[in-house]
């Protein structure tokens, strides 16, 4: 039977300031990729999200970011490898004890945003941040683009790799992801995005921006949090795929 881990980043509110509807997510999907504080996040909604994820068995992977509040972790920054190196660590660390304290622990991790797509190229940030996790924990998964340097620099280390799809997100034909600056790079029809999920589950493919069809065998789907409709997004996805027969379950 096929399976596939449904994952979406969440813990992002910022003190009065609230972003997306994080349990109803949790109810949904079997990875959260919660904030780490530099893109978003303070501590009481991170230990909140990481209380809430625990009782509902799903698994906690840190997403890490650039340090960027202002910008929310999508604006490239050139920092220097070793301080890169440094900001992981601290982002992971500072993660993994609020998970602690609810009975859970960091069981991957995932970059965001800006970093995300950098490392897709950026080979010098991709081994930085694949320095900080093999030195806070080198059996730590990593979910990544397919294909990126990021990934390639993740296998070379013997760090898990975790070929990640977006359900929400336009794709070049390329396979990388279509800039939000870019009309059309967010999809909203929760029915069109189910349906999207549904065909990389079975058949492994992935239709790009201007119908290119790309083969993507992702072990992990993520739905942004912060995408308006995000949790009717989500409710389709389970529903289609449970009437196709496909598991949803966590990869770690």
């Amino acid at each position: 039977m096929p399976a596939i881990d449904l994952n979406s980043d969440l813990g992002e509110s910022f003190g009065a300031w609230t972003l997306g509807d994080d349990v109803a997510m949790l109810k949904l999907v079997t990875s959260a990729n919660v904030a780490c504080g530099f893109h978003a996040g303070d501590p009481t909604t991170l230990l909140s999200t990481c209380r809430s994820a625990t009782d509902l068995t799903v698994r906690i992977g840190a997403q890490v970011g650039y340090r960027d509040l202002a910008g929310f972790g999508r604006r490239f920054i050139d920092v220097a490898p070793r301080d890169l190196t440094a900001d992981v660590i601290y982002q992971i660390g500072a993660l993994d004890g609020l998970a602690q304290v609810c009975g859970s622990a960091v069981a991957y991790v995932k970059p965001h945003g800006a970093l995300y797509n950098a490392i897709v190229r950026h080979r010098e940030q991709a081994r930085a941040v694949v320095d900080a996790i093999r030195a806070f924990d080198d059996t730590l998964p990593v979910l990544g683009l397919p294909g990126s340097v990021f990934l390639e620099e993740a296998e070379k280390a013997g760090l898990r790799t975790v070929a990640e799809a977006f359900a929400d997100r336009a794709y070049t034909p390329e396979g990388t992801l279509v800039p939000r600056t870019t009309a059309g790079s967010v999809l909203h029809d929760p029915a069109v995005v189910a349906e999207r999920v549904r065909r990389l589950a079975l058949d492994s493919t992935l239709e790009a921006i201007d119908g290119t069809v790309l083969a993507i065998a992702p072990e992990s789907v993520c739905v942004h949090g912060d995408t308006p409709a995000a949790v009717e997004m989500a409710a389709a996805i389970r529903k289609l795929l449970d009437a196709e027969g496909v598991t949803v379950e966590p990869f770690v």
